[in-house]
C-alpha cells in the first residue's frame, strides 16, 4: 500500500479508478480506515479517480500521541493532494470527515469543485468534557472500552441484526485503531467550530443526514445545510455510518450530486 510523509507523519493511502478520470478524495469517519468507503468503489470508480486514505491517528497512517486539530488533519489531507499532484479535487467525507472537509472549504475553497459532508457536525455541543471522559476510557482501557457504545449507535438495530458480517468488519476497525491516534482525533472534534465560518462557504455543498443517527443527529446536518449558501440535502434511512447502512441510495446521491445535477 502507498505511503507519503506528511507534515511530519506517514499517511496510508489507496488510489483507484482511471489516472484520467477527476479525483475525489474521501475521508474517513473516527475509529475507522479507509475501508469503510470499500461500499462505494465499485460505483464511483466509475466516474472518478477515487483516492482513500487513512486519517492521522487511524489505520494504517501514523498515529503521533498528542491533541490534534481539524488544521492539523486538514493539512493532512491537503498535503496528501500535493503529493499526488492534484491541484483540485472533489470530496466526499463522512463524520469526522466532514468536520475535516468544513474546515477546507472554509480555509482552501480553491482546492475543491464539489464537496459532500455527510453524518456530521459543524460543532459538538456536548462540549470537551464528553470528550475528555472517552479520552481517559481510551487511554486506561484501549479502545475495547468504547466498541460496543459505538456500534452501537453507528447502525440501527435492524441493520445490526441483518447484516453481523459487516458490523463485525466495522468493529475490527475501531478495534485496530491506535488509541493514541483516536484521542488526538477526539481532542481535534472537541475543539471544532465551524458554525460561523461556514456562512461563507460558496463552493457547492451536499448535505448527507441519516435519519436515525445518534451521533450527528439530523439537526446536526440541517444547520450545516441552513448555513452554507445553496447546499443540498439528502436524508437517508440509516444511522451513522449512512454510506455502510444505505450504500445504494448513499452512492447514488453522491454520484448526482459530483456530477452537477
Amino acid at each position: 500500500m502507498p505511503t507519503a510523509e506528511i507534515n511530519g507523519t506517514t499517511i496510508n493511502y489507496q488510489v483507484d479508478g482511471s489516472d484520467d478520470a477527476p479525483a475525489l478524495l474521501m475521508s474517513n469517519s473516527l475509529g475507522t480506515n479507509f475501508n469503510m468507503w470499500d461500499d462505494q468503489v465499485e460505483d464511483f470508480t466509475k466516474s472518478f479517480r477515487m483516492i482513500r486514505y487513512d486519517s492521522r491517528g487511524h489505520g494504517d497512517s501514523g498515529a503521533p500521541d498528542m491533541a490534534y486539530s481539524m488544521e492539523m488533519l486538514a493539512n493532512d489531507a491537503l498535503g496528501l493532494l500535493d503529493h499526488l499532484g492534484i491541484g483540485k479535487a472533489y470530496y466526499c467525507g463522512l463524520s469526522k470527515g466532514g468536520m475535516i472537509g468544513q474546515w477546507m472549504a472554509n480555509h482552501a475553497p480553491e482546492r475543491f469543485h464539489r464537496m459532500v459532508f455527510a453524518n456530521t457536525s459543524a460543532f459538538m455541543p456536548q462540549g470537551a468534557t464528553t470528550w475528555e471522559d472517552r479520552v481517559n476510557r481510551v487511554t486506561n482501557g484501549g479502545m475495547t472500552e468504547i466498541v460496543d457504545m459505538v456500534v452501537d449507535i453507528w447502525f440501527t438495530d435492524k441493520f445490526r441484526g441483518a447484516n453481523p458480517d459487516t458490523v463485525t468488519k466495522v468493529r475490527k476497525m475501531i478495534l485496530a485503531t491506535p488509541p493514541e491516534g483516536y484521542c488526538g482525533c477526539c481532542w481535534a472534534i472537541a475543539g471544532m467550530d465551524n458554525r460561523a465560518t461556514n456562512r461563507s462557504v460558496e463552493i457547492p455543498v451536499l448535505v448527507i443526514i441519516g435519519e436515525h443517527d445518534i451521533a450527528t443527529p439530523p439537526d446536526h446536518g440541517a444547520a450545516i445545510a441552513d448555513a452554507i449558501p445553496n447546499a443540498q440535502t439528502v436524508i437517508l434511512d440509516g444511522a451513522h455510518l449512512s454510506n455502510i447502512e444505505d450504500a445504494t441510495n448513499f452512492n447514488k446521491a453522491v454520484l448526482t450530486f459530483l456530477n452537477g445535477a
